[in-house]
C-alpha cells in the first residue's frame, strides 16, 4: 500500500526536475542555436522554421573582429589570478586559522571591513596607483591588484578553522615543516574550499568589465567583456555574431563548474554542517 502510495509522487518530481531544468537551460540553448544561425528574421528572433547551422559567426569574430587577442588575454588574467588567490588565499587563511600574533584580531577586521566596500569606490585610486606605478595598460595592472581577495581569505581562514588541527601537530612532531605542512596536509583537506574559491575567483575575472576598461587603453591589451562592449562599435549590429561572442564568452565559466560541480557541493554541504 504504501510503494503504490508513493508511486505517483516520482514521475509528478521528474517532471517538475524537468520543467526547472528546462527553464534554466532554455536561455543557453537559444543563445547557442543563435550563435548558430545563418540569419535572424527582421524581428530579431529564430525562425526555426527555416532554421539551418553554420560556423561562420564564430570564424568572423577571429578574422573580422579579432577577438583572438581579447580572448588570450581574459585566459591569461583569469587563470593567474585564480592560481594566486588560492596559493596567497589559502596562505593568509592558514595564518589566521592556526597562529596567535599582535594584531590578529585587526587583521581580521581589517578584511571584513574590506568586504564591506563597494569595488566601484577604489576604481579611481587604482587608477592612479597603475599609473603611479608605471604598470598602467599592461598584464601587471590586470593580475597584480587581485591576486589576494577578502573574500578569498575569509572563506580560506573559517574553512582551516574547522579541520581538526591533530593531523598538522603529527606531521609537526615528525619534523614537517610548515610549507609541507600546509601543502600536504592543509590544502587537501581544503579541496572543496579551494574548488568554491576557484569558480568564485574564476567567474570574477572572466567577466570583469569595469577594471579591465579603466585599467588599459590600448587594444592588444583588450579583455574579452570589453571587446564584447565595443564590438558594436566596429560594425552594424549582426546579431548571430553577436550571439556567438557571448557564447564564447559563457562557455569556458559552464565549463569550469560542470567540471568542479562536486567539489563545489561539497563545499557548501560541509560549510552548512561545519557552521
Amino acid at each position: 500500500m504504501t510503494r503504490h502510495s508513493k508511486s505517483p509522487a516520482r514521475p509528478l518530481r521528474l517532471v517538475i526536475a524537468a520543467s526547472v531544468a528546462f527553464i534554466f537551460l532554455a536561455p543557453f540553448i537559444y543563445l547557442l542555436l543563435g550563435s548558430l544561425a545563418k540569419n535572424f528574421n527582421l524581428a530579431g528572433t529564430l525562425d526555426l522554421a527555416s532554421y539551418s547551422f553554420t560556423l561562420a559567426n564564430y570564424t568572423s569574430l577571429f578574422s573580422q573582429a579579432g577577438l583572438y587577442r581579447p580572448v588570450v588575454n581574459s585566459i591569461i588574467v583569469a587563470l593567474v589570478v585564480t592560481v594566486g588567490n588560492v596559493i596567497f588565499c589559502t596562505l593568509c587563511g592558514y595564518v589566521l586559522a592556526r597562529r596567535r600574533f599582535r594584531g590578529k584580531n585587526l587583521v581580521m577586521l581589517s578584511v571584513v571591513m574590506v568586504l564591506m566596500i563597494p569595488t566601484h569606490v577604489v576604481i579611481i585610486p587604482m587608477y592612479l596607483l597603475t599609473n603611479w606605478l608605471g604598470i598602467f595598460d599592461s598584464y601587471l595592472a590586470l593580475i597584480l591588484p587581485f591576486l589576494v581577495t577578502p573574500l578569498g581569505v575569509f572563506l580560506m581562514r573559517q574553512y582551516i578553522s574547522t579541520l581538526p588541527a591533530d593531523m598538522e601537530e603529527s606531521a609537526r612532531l615528525e619534523g614537517a615543516s610548515e610549507w609541507t605542512i600546509v601543502w600536504k596536509i592543509v590544502m587537501p583537506l581544503c579541496k572543496p574550499a579551494i574548488a568554491v574559491l576557484s569558480v568564485q575567483v574564476f567567474l570574477v575575472n572572466w567577466n570583469s568589465f569595469i577594471y579591465p576598461f579603466i585599467l588599459t587603453s590600448s587594444e592588444s591589451m583588450r579583455t574579452l567583456p570589453v571587446a564584447l562592449a565595443l564590438l558594436q562599435g566596429y560594425q552594424s549590429i549582426n546579431i548571430p555574431q553577436l550571439f556567438a561572442a557571448s557564447m564564447i564568452s559563457a562557455l569556458p565559466t559552464t565549463i569550469l563548474f560542470v567540471v568542479f560541480s562536486r567539489r563545489i557541493t561539497e563545499g557548501i554541504i560541509s560549510g552548512a554542517l561545519k557552521g
